[in-house]
């Protein structure tokens, strides 16, 4: 029995590991100085006051999750609900959005959720080109810290403002599109949708089944399996 060391393998070994530590010392370092940089981020947002919202809003909305997610779902403006407590998407449309991301087999937690803009227009109507404008500064700063696989645009609104299109959501939706942050860097693939609230207030088969199937193809995208049901 050969009981020879090989100490260039060993030597070898000890290399790799330490390139593979050090590559992950540095993926750790990246994800904390973008969670840092978000936590900056937020404490602009509260300060913000280069649009009237600032007068009637509770409390500032600017997104909440992973700072290394790799998929960001963005809706259009806080509601009521958000307003008072500060964090996107809660009550029944928040309750529902939770139920897809579980759909994915995903927490919350996995994924970063945020708004185009980050205070809530009164009486929750549609935000206003102006306060777009002011606010949407904000959220490219945000995407472009995550660098997400895929951006999920919920509704209307976050799917014009980011594609800079006109068209309606239900000729957007079902298909991937390219968001670039500029011409030099490749683009992210953008899955528009129908907005929670969307079916709450039009609650049918033919509408969950959509949303389901726009789902489906970001899953597939991100090698996502759809989870098994629990017996």
């Amino acid at each position: 029995m050969d009981n020879t060391i090989d100490f260039r393998k060993i030597a070898k070994q000890h290399i790799e590991l330490e390139g593979f530590m050090a590559g992950f010392a540095k993926k750790s370092n990246a994800e904390a100085d973008a969670a840092k940089s978000l936590e900056e981020i937020a404490k602009e947002v509260k300060a913000c006051k280069e649009c009237s919202l600032w007068e009637s809003r509770a409390n500032t909305v600017p997104g909440e999750g992973d700072s290394a997610a790799r998929v960001v779902f963005v809706g259009e403006a806080p509601g009521a609900d958000e307003d008072k407590c500060g964090l996107p998407f809660v009550g029944r449309s928040g309750k529902l959005l939770s139920d897809i991301i579980g759909a994915m087999g995903l927490r919350r937690e996995d994924i970063y959720i945020c708004n185009v803009i980050k205070c809530r227009p009164p009486g929750n109507r549609d935000p206003k080109p102006d306060e777009i404008a002011s606010c949407i500064g904000f959220l490219k700063r945000q995407l472009d810290l995550i660098r997400p696989q895929v951006i999920v645009a919920l509704g209307a609104h976050a799917a014009k403002t980011l594609l800079k299109t006109d068209k309606a959501i239900g000729r957007l939706r079902g298909k991937f599109h390219d968001f670039y942050f500029d011409d030099s860097l490749p683009p992210i693939k953008l899955m528009p949708t129908y907005h929670p609230s969307y079916l709450l207030r039009n609650y049918s088969q033919e509408s969950r089944l959509k949303v389901w199937q726009d789902i489906q193809k970001v899953m597939a995208e991100l090698a996502l399996e759809v989870p098994e049901k629990k017996k």
